[in-house]
């Protein structure tokens, strides 16, 4: 039995796939786990999820993204092995597909006229979460693009894919009957205490 303990991580790095030994706050680490923070955050969405049968299309969809969202790890994660920059590593249908999936559930809401407060129903509130951890994942691959083997595409990929969420949030915040809250600029006078 493999164990999933290893203990080589126990003085600070890490190894990459090709063998190279990094410290566990190299960007490239860093990106890895942003990656694979989002992937968690769509987890727990779908654990929100009610059992609704309007949701299970999304269901599908989170679960896709999920599987492309390892790849795209395993993509950074090999960064440093020679010959691994391939434009087809993060597929332009992954982009194309997203793009769809947004245009057909705009259709489904109102236009925004304002902005919004992250929350609503738990499965809306958790997407909401995957966004903003999807823009982390987006800034650290950013400055990487020029430093490693890393695909420009990956880039692409997050950016639709943070759109996606944003939209998905509010699509099952609509299903799940969870209204949304428009974000008011306060007053000057009014101040939290």
């Amino acid at each position: 039995m493999i164990k999933i303990y290893t203990k080589t991580g126990d003085k600070g790095s890490t190894s990459l796939f090709g063998g190279d030994t990094v410290s566990k706050q190299d960007p490239l680490i860093e990106t890895i786990g942003a990656v694979d923070e989002c992937n968690s955050a769509l987890g727990l969405a779908l654990c929100q999820f009610s059992l609704e049968e309007a949701l299970d299309p999304i269901k599908e969809q989170l679960i896709e993204i999920q599987k492309e969202l390892f790849e795209l790890g395993a993509h950074i994660a090999s960064a440093h092995v020679d010959g691994n920059i391939q434009e087809g590593i993060i597929f332009d249908e992954h982009v194309t597909q997203l793009e769809k999936w947004i245009d057909k559930m705009e259709k489904r809401l109102p236009q925004l006229r304002h902005f919004i407060l992250p929350g609503g129903d738990p499965g809306g509130a958790s997407l909401h979460l995957a966004r903003s951890i999807c823009r982390r994942a987006e800034r650290r691959v950013a400055p990487l693009i020029e430093s490693e083997n890393i695909s420009p595409s990956a880039l692409i990929y997050l950016n639709r894919l943070s759109d996606y969420l944003f939209v998905v949030a509010r699509l099952v915040n609509r299903i799940t009957h969870s209204p949304e809250t428009p974000w008011k600029p306060r007053k000057k006078s009014q101040s939290v205490t």
